[in-house]
């Protein structure tokens, strides 16, 4: 392995600037002084991503980085690709488009058999990311939760490598019978990834871990005499080759001596488990498990797996009953780095996970679809999660209490490179509220900018709206019950000065921040609960940080403790970031973001658009024939599939929801 191979190298035409240099030299220092947690507090568009990229080339180490979900994934993966060009950046999501996990429901006696959508894309990532992490130690490997969720061990995936040279002497069927082992297929006429074909004295093999480039190994009786790397499409040789690894084509795959007596144990706990069931008079479970258990035990005889073999981990990886299941992360070495993204949201999802599974498996087990070892198919319980942690840095504006108890004392970075300062914020009276926002709303409008107001009930959303509607001004509700659909089209709007306020309860979700908004009213901001707690009013307020004019409104009549913690943080940030742009001569500007075109089915054309063209609004919905809708389903479905295999998983889940609705009404 070469030195380069060893060393991360950060491309980028940006210098850190404000307080990342500081924050850069705290976060290193604590990782070679060898703490294990650390948290890096760093406000809403200050550059942490730069940050934390710029600590990894530093401390040198593999890096496993975990957000909340696919779509931050997906932007993660995205800019450190960028930072890292020459480095193995690497995507571990779940693989199902769709995913339904098979479930049982005995109040009404229904089965919910299995059903996924794999997505052939990231398959293809995580068989590159968990091969990546055996061949080289420069890998950052960006993840969602799915990484604490059981994958097989380790050490059989990296026994199991068919490691070719040239020169090595083997016989052809030795190779291809070695290649059945590890799950590859043979087809000679449909060539893709995770299958090989032959011709004559030529076996060309598609990994699992490759997209376009296939291997090509040419024998001279029993020995490799050639090695190539191929296009699969052109058959345009890339390059000669004097050594390839050939990882598995699945990460639950078991020698076929170990796979026997796998089946003998799996046997074995089969005749106990049905034991207990007929002693308790549970005859139908019995028959049930023992139909189930029997017919995957023959495919795994005849076809070495069977649908579901990851419900069988415990037996194929030889572990005790409620052992530590194998995950992503046991594929890292000891001296590995953790970053936790958003980490205020990831770890109490972390956290949850375990008994989530749990209980629905409990009841598969209970009524005869699974063996009981299936509970041991499942996600880290959160103790064992920390146990894997080498050095760990939180990433959040608003660290959480996990993060606060485990490192009191935080890294900092609260200076944003484009000088925008925190909103500053305005406790009002609640009595005539209403009529002092109508104003505030109106100066807001005389500057072509916008305004969110967030409330605590539905009831009072909808009264709200309606009310400011009467007075003339320009106003929607962004609800639950919207569509995805609409939705985009009323954020759009907003950005576009359509109309000029947003009414909402929970303004905290993606796609809500907003450069053109720089005021956000909070109404009964003195009623304690979630979403008035400092975490949700700090984030809240955060959505009039983008604008140089962001201002908060906190419509209370008593302070509580919530919004003292929040108002004195903020005012704290502003403060800091205020100081520094003086010294620097800084003038703070809105940041300036392109308005996203809509997605073609657009809940009405506008004026001006045609039907048919790509990337042209359609008719309104309503208008639409059945055939019509047919063809912009078939469209946008190709689209949505486009834009996974891009990952761009913000759009194409945008997409796939509005599809499930188009076809709702159809």
């Amino acid at each position: 392995m070469s030195e380069e191979q060893n060393t991360f190298q950060l491309v980028s035409k940006y210098e850190p600037q404000g307080d990342q240099p500081k924050a850069i030299e705290q976060l290193t220092e604590g990782i070679h002084k060898g703490k294990k947690f650390q948290t890096l507090l760093g406000a809403t568009g200050t550059g942490k991503t730069f940050t934390v990229s710029n600590v990894i080339q530093q401390v040198n180490k593999p890096t496993l980085v975990i957000a909340h979900n696919k779509t931050l994934a997906g932007q993660l993966y995205s800019e450190f690709k960028e930072f890292f060009p020459n480095n193995a950046v690497e995507y571990f999501v779940s693989y199902y488009d769709y995913y339904q996990p098979e479930a049982y429901i005995p109040q009404s006696d229904t089965f919910i058999e299995k059903d996924a959508s794999i997505n052939d894309e990231i398959d293809k990532l995580r068989h590159s990311a968990t091969s990546a992490l055996i061949e080289r130690n420069d890998v950052i490997i960006v993840a969602s939760v799915s990484c604490i969720y059981g994958l097989g061990s380790p050490t059989e995936y990296r026994e199991l490598v068919v490691s070719l040279r040239v020169g090595m002497e083997i016989e052809r069927n030795n190779l291809l019978r070695n290649l059945v082992d590890v799950q590859y297929e043979r087809n000679d006429i449909n060539f893709t990834r995770g299958t090989f074909r032959v011709r004559g004295d030529v076996v060309e093999i598609f990994p699992a871990s490759r997209d376009e480039h296939c291997m090509r190994v040419e024998f001279f009786g029993d020995e490799i005499d050639r090695i190539t790397e191929v296009d699969a499409l052109t058959g345009e040789v890339l390059g000669e080759r004097n050594h390839v690894a050939i990882f598995p084509a699945s990460h639950f795959v078991t020698r076929e001596e170990k796979l026997k007596k796998a089946i003998v144990n799996i046997e074995k706990e089969l005749e106990e488990t049905l034991k207990v069931l007929h002693e308790k008079g549970k005859l139908l479970e019995a028959q049930r498990l023992e139909q189930r258990t029997r017919y995957d035990i023959e495919m795994m005889q005849e076809m070495g797996f069977c649908s579901g073999i990851e419900n069988y981990s415990r037996h194929l990886t030889f572990r005790e009953a409620g052992a530590t299941p194998y995950t992503l992360m046991d594929f890292f070495p000891d001296d590995s780095l953790l970053i936790v993204d958003e980490s205020h949201v990831t770890l109490p999802q972390v956290r949850g996970m375990y008994n989530g599974d749990q209980a629905r498996k409990g009841v598969l087990v209970d009524h005869g679809f699974r063996l009981p070892s299936a509970k041991d198919n499942r996600p880290l319980k959160f103790g064992e999660f920390e146990k894997h942690i080498d050095q760990a840095v939180f990433v959040s504006a608003t660290p959480g209490p996990y993060e606060l108890e485990h490192c009191p004392i935080m890294v900092e970075q609260i200076i944003r490179p484009t000088g925008l300062l925190d909103p500053s914020v305005d406790i009002r009276p609640i009595e005539g509220q209403i009529d002092d926002l109508i104003e505030e709303i109106r100066l807001r409008r005389e500057r072509n900018e916008r305004v969110l107001v967030t409330t605590l009930t539905k009831k009072m959303s909808e009264d709200l709206t309606n009310y400011f509607k009467e007075l003339g001004v320009r106003v929607k509700y962004l609800h639950s019950d919207i569509k995805t659909l609409e939705r985009i089209q009323i954020i759009r709007d907003l950005r576009r000065g359509e109309f000029d306020v947003l009414v909402g309860i929970n303004l905290l979700r993606e796609g809500l921040d907003i450069p053109e908004v720089s005021l956000v009213a909070i109404l009964d901001a003195d009623k304690e609960g979630f979403l008035r707690a400092e975490r949700s009013l700090i984030q809240t307020m955060g959505r009039a940080a983008r604008n140089a004019n962001g201002h908060v409104i906190m419509y209370a009549d008593k302070m509580t403790k919530s919004m003292e913690i929040a108002i004195e943080e903020t005012k704290r940030r502003r403060t800091v970031q205020k100081e520094f742009n003086e010294k620097h001569g800084i003038t703070p500007q809105t940041i300036q973001k392109d308005i996203p075109e809509l997605i073609q089915a657009t809940y009405a054309a506008e004026e001006g658009e045609s039907y048919g063209d790509k990337g042209a609004a359609i008719p309104p919905q309503q208008k639409m024939s059945k055939k019509e809708r047919e063809k912009v389903i078939e469209r946008m479905d190709t689209e949505m599939k486009d834009a996974a295999k891009a990952l761009d998983f913000e759009r194409a889940a945008e997409l796939r929801d509005v599809i499930i609705e188009l076809k709702a009404e159809g």
